[in-house]
């Protein structure tokens, strides 16, 4: 199947009145992902996204950014070029790579930004950062007013949490296991059994990748995972980042990259990215206590190949969640809807959607919000498929579809 962009925009086609699709800047060989979108209090869209000749293994990696001015969203349609601003640097480190940002605009109109600098090009060694900004509705990137490195120390929970949830979460899969997988898994568990009981590694390799979540219109609570423990942690804050605390971590057979909304009752949902055994699905896991602790981990049936995704609570009460609605491969980008607050997933509506193979492109890591018009806005890191890659050129870039709900409505119930 064709990619939309090219379809409509290259081809010189008019859009759908109800959605469109722009791509931030023009598709480049550096890598260019992870993004996250929030709208501004005088109406401009914010998008951000690391970029370089890599990823942790390159340390030319940094955070940009770019912003869609209300006053252009008003005029033509999307869909043409000119319409971002050029991309401003947010975040740069020099001489070490900077990765996954995310953002969330708080109740006082302070603009937060969160990143993990990567110390020695692996995973586990990612530092937490962050910086604040109530000047950045104007061109050009955001002036900062606060900085630092965000300190989490878990207490002993964090062991206690392990050595309770850990082997019993992978108790299903270990009963399958053959015997030379089964001693693989005794030893993955030994070891994160041992790196639980490591101050350093306890304290290191936690990063964002989702929206931070604001509770009750005072606590802050950023999703964050690691690529060392397999699993997820929440930093809390409730005193806007003055200090922080460590829920206890979300155990699980890999859940990873958690994304969080909230039920009319309180309860917090967290969704995660499937980094486990099969059937890869989306996880979840609630916390009835504002996030300090959480159920356990459990599949639900919407697939996932191993990739990011975003949930977003719509005015109306509905849920949305976008991601890749498959086992394996990023070339079908979905929104599905629900109408239970997450329980269950009722209708899905396709934003990308390529035929398997070598010509398919790539659509990963979806950042979802719900504009104050109503409508909604995706980024998403975008390789074009082979039409694309054609007209455009090959590279990477950040998409954003914009969409409204009517559009949504119609096409999911067809």
């Amino acid at each position: 199947m064709t990619c939309f962009l090219a379809a409509a925009m290259l081809a010189g086609a008019p859009f759908q009145s109800t959605i469109t699709y722009n791509l931030i800047f023009s598709p480049k060989a550096l890598h260019s992902h992870g993004s996250c979108i929030v709208q501004c209090p005088n109406g401009d869209i914010l998008a951000c996204w690391y970029q370089g000749s890599g990823e942790r293994n390159a340390d030319d990696v940094r955070i940009l950014g770019a912003r869609l001015p209300a006053a252009v969203r008003s005029g033509p349609p999307l869909g043409h070029e000119g319409t971002w601003s050029p991309p401003f640097v947010m975040a740069d480190t020099p001489g070490f790579p900077d990765c996954n940002p995310c953002m969330t605009v708080d109740p006082r109109g302070r603009l937060w930004l969160f990143w993990p600098t990567i110390l020695d090009n692996t995973w586990e060694s990612a530092l937490l950062q962050m910086k604040v900004s109530r000047n950045f509705q104007k061109p050009g990137a955001p002036v900062w007013e606060r900085e630092g490195v965000v300190l989490l120390k878990p207490g002993p929970e964090f062991q206690q949490a392990v050595d309770r949830d850990l082997d019993r979460q992978w108790a299903p899969f270990r009963a399958q296991a053959s015997p030379a997988d089964l001693a693989k898994l005794d030893a993955y568990l030994a070891q994160k059994h041992e790196q639980s009981r490591i101050k350093l590694k306890v304290r290191l390799g936690w990063m964002p990748r989702a929206h931070p979540y604001i509770m009750g219109g005072k606590r802050l609570i950023v999703p964050l995972y690691s690529d060392g423990f397999d699993f997820s942690l929440m930093a809390i804050t409730d005193d806007w980042g003055q200090t922080w605390k460590a829920s206890e971590p979300l155990v699980g057979p890999g859940n990873v990259q958690p994304t969080l909304a909230q039920r009319r009752d309180g309860t917090l949902v967290a969704f995660f990215r499937d980094n486990g055994p099969p059937p890869q699905r989306i996880m979840t896991s609630t916390s009835t206590d504002g996030g300090l602790t959480w159920s356990l981990a459990q599949d639900i049936d919407l697939p996932n190949p191993g990739s990011g995704l975003d949930v977003c609570v719509l005015r109306d009460g509905r849920w949305l969640l976008a991601y890749n609605d498959t086992e394996d491969g990023r070339h079908s980008l979905a929104i599905s809807i629900s109408t239970d607050e997450g329980r269950t997933w009722s209708r899905t509506r396709h934003l990308e959607h390529d035929t398997p193979g070598p010509d398919a492109g790539s659509y990963a890591y979806p950042s979802m919000i719900q504009a104050r018009d109503g409508s909604v806005w995706v980024s998403y890191s975008w390789t074009g498929n082979r039409e694309a890659r054609e007209r455009l050129g090959s590279g990477e870039s950040i998409m954003v579809a914009h969409f409204s709900l009517s559009w949504l409505e119609e096409a999911a119930a067809r």
